[in-house]
């Protein structure tokens, strides 16, 4: 342990002690002033801190300052009754502070308590429980704003989490200060009572045991027990106090001492009117000028201090704006920030404004968080922040996606109409403006609010203009995925996995294959739409193949295979036969052949004539299985797979093509048709 924290356990065990064992007065006087000097400690950290949550560790500190009080209670209390003093500091409450009169003692002790009690704890009592209720309240919104501020790109993953964790640490906060205030107003009641039993205790002590006359008993004990209360809640007042600036701070960039500086005389010209209403009580009052003129000339004098250095402050405030921003402007640092691209940005036209702005009921953010979230189930991948913006370049109604500042997909969508899809028979019934679903391609039909119910009877497919784009910008994502796998992103990946898995890891970066060797291997299965998220058994089948060969295209393929069950799964439907194209012994000779090895890898070369040939082919299959309304799927050998992959992609780049060592044993394989040449 630190020594900090062995002083704080010894500070906790003493304040155990000290309500068993008796203390000598010498000591108990060194301790109240201890206790003094610390409560108003905490009063002057309450009134600088900024933001009541830095002062985090208040309710804790509360509960040991009203234990430590209560203790010197007890050991007060016991060397009043027993011997009658208390030490110098109580004796000098009660006799030079009161001025020896109990009386008085009493009724200041009184007033005192009440104040406490009756204002400040009951006060503080209340705006801490409310403060607590409406913080939790709002927690959800907070996250709501922060997701929404993180998707548009406003704030970076550490901000993010900086201002999550500080709403984390507001809420428990606030909800341990509802509970700590419960510790001040205990401790007022147990005052009161403990000065009634002194007072009481020590009358019938002194007259029982110290044999006193009753006016001997009752001034000796009344003075002595005043001063103990009185140096109890003198304390427990500033203690009392700084609880009730806590709870009652609002939202300011600044300490108590700046806010009143700047809320309290924001307005100098009230100064001149509390002047001149001070200078009229001192002229047709009793009160005389004498008393009032003074305090009436010093609020002028400073109001007039305080507008003259407001209107300094402006003067000089719009030069320096104006000059920080000619500097900005010419300052070569102003340009790099220029050269950032954002990995997905969705930009927009002024009409379509309400798609993104909550307070018109848009709801794209919500969206974007939930199309993040589904990639990652889906992918395996974290897809970036996505830079949502509009762009009056751009029709009102139209809309572009960007992959790294290019622009990979359009689209152009009605917010008062509903987009339907016809579901193969069309109905005469169903009018609207024609137009292309933009995330297929399918043929489709802008209707109204009136056509609507008709096309859903019509067995017409309808959604709403946010589905539509959140359809389309899901399918451009996963589409590109590929391209969004940095080398950052794919360490953040493998950062994860280790938390779990470090021998894995360990085994396999850097001794084996690099972070560009893996992002490669990724980014081939993402291309072709193959998941990620089974990351373990990734990196195990690269730490196995990874010392036989580093042609990525060789470890993607004994990837596949080792995802088998999850190729299977994708793309085979339960106690269904797998119906797929196969490519005939013909076609695999022809592309074996054709495959060139050389010192960085292997290569298909293959002439035109029989490329176009291979096209024909395919097409004629893959259009004959798209007829019959099924999903076309090649199927070859493993040792062609990569390549008839390369070949097929150039035309047909959404066909799969899979091998046999990529499905399962136990699926039934359909042949449909067979491609040969």
């Amino acid at each position: 342990m630190k020594r900090k924290d062995l002083a704080v356990m010894a500070f906790v065990i003493s304040i155990v002690i000290m309500l068993v064992i008796p203390m000598p007065n010498f000591l108990l006087d060194f301790l109240l002033i201890i206790n003094i000097s610390l409560s108003l400690t905490i009063l002057l950290i309450a009134m600088n801190t900024n933001d009541p949550s830095q002062f985090s560790v208040f309710p804790s500190l509360l509960l040991i300052t009203t234990i430590f009080r209560l203790a010197l209670n007890v050991s007060s209390t016991r060397n009043i009754l027993s011997e009658g003093d208390a030490g110098e500091v109580i004796h000098a409450f009660g006799s030079f502070v009161i001025g020896g009169n109990a009386i008085v003692g009493f009724v200041v002790f009184l007033i005192l308590t009440l104040i406490n009690f009756m204002v400040i704890t009951k006060g503080s009592e209340r705006v801490a429980e409310v403060a607590a209720r409406f913080t939790l309240d709002a927690m959800p919104g907070k996250q709501m704003a922060i997701d929404a501020d993180l998707n548009a790109g406003s704030i970076s993953d550490m901000e993010a989490q900086e201002r999550r964790k500080k709403i984390s640490q507001e809420s428990e906060f606030y909800g341990a200060m509802d509970g700590a205030t419960k510790f001040v107003k205990g401790d007022a009641i147990a005052g009161i009572i403990i000065f009634i039993i002194n007072i009481l205790g020590g009358l019938i002590i002194g007259m029982v045991v110290h044999k006193m006359g009753f006016a001997e008993s009752a001034s000796t004990f009344t003075l002595l027990s005043v001063g103990d209360g009185l140096v109890s809640q003198l304390p427990a007042l500033l203690l009392s106090t700084g609880t009730g600036i806590i709870v009652t701070r609002a939202a300011s960039e600044g300490n108590i001492g700046d806010d009143l500086s700047k809320q309290v005389f924001a307005y100098p010209r009230l100064l001149y009117i509390v002047a001149g209403t001070i200078v009229l009580m001192g002229i047709f009052t009793p009160i005389g000028l004498i008393r009032t003129f003074p305090i009436a000339g010093v609020l002028a004098f400073g109001g007039f201090r305080i507008q003259r250095n407001i209107q300094a402050g402006q003067t000089s405030f719009e030069p320096s704006v104006e000059e920080a921003e000619m500097e900005e402007v010419r300052s070569p640092e102003s340009v790099v920030s220029l050269l950032h691209i954002d990995p997905i940005a969705f930009e927009f036209g002024y009409g379509l404004i309400p798609l993104a702005d909550a307070n018109q009921g848009g709801d794209l953010l919500d969206r974007v968080i939930m199309i993040r979230r589904q990639c990652a189930i889906e992918l395996g991948i974290v897809v970036p922040v996505i830079r949502i913006r509009d762009n009056i370049q751009l029709r009102p109604n139209e809309y572009v996606i960007k992959i790294k500042g290019n622009q990979v997909a359009r689209g152009e969508i009605m917010l008062d109409h509903y987009l339907a899809m016809s579901p193969g028979i069309e109905d005469d019934s169903v009018v609207g403006i024609d137009t292309v679903e933009p995330a297929f391609g399918l043929p489709a039909l802008w209707v109204t609010e009136e056509i609507k119910e008709r096309a859903e009877m019509a067995g017409y497919t309808v959604v709403d203009p946010p589905s539509v784009v959140a359809t389309h910008l899901t399918e451009i994502i996963k589409r590109h995925a590929h391209e969004l796998l940095s080398r950052q992103e794919t360490r953040s990946l493998i950062d994860t996995i280790r938390e779990t898995t470090p021998a894995l890891v360990d085994e396999l970066v850097p001794n084996i294959l690099g972070i560009g060797d893996i992002q490669k291997v990724l980014q081939k299965l993402l291309r072709e739409k193959i998941s990620i998220r089974n990351l373990p058994t990734i990196l195990e089948t690269l730490a196995d193949y990874g010392t036989y060969t580093k042609d990525t295209d060789l470890l993607t393929e004994y990837v596949r295979q080792s995802l088998s069950r999850q190729i299977t799964l994708h793309y085979a439907e339960p106690n269904e036969p797998l119906r797929v194209i196969t490519a005939g012994p013909s076609l695999e000779k022809t592309i074996s052949d054709s495959v060139q090895q050389t010192e960085q890898g292997s290569y298909l070369a293959i002439d035109p004539d029989t490329s176009q040939h291979i096209f024909s082919a395919l097409s004629d299959q893959v259009n004959r299985m798209l007829q019959t309304g099924q999903q076309p799927i090649i199927l070859t050998s493993p040792a062609i797979r990569m390549y008839l992959r390369q070949l097929v992609e150039r035309m047909m780049p959404e066909i799969p093509v899979l091998s046999y060592n990529e499905l399962e044993p136990e699926v039934e394989i359909q042949s449909v048709g067979v491609v040969s040449l």
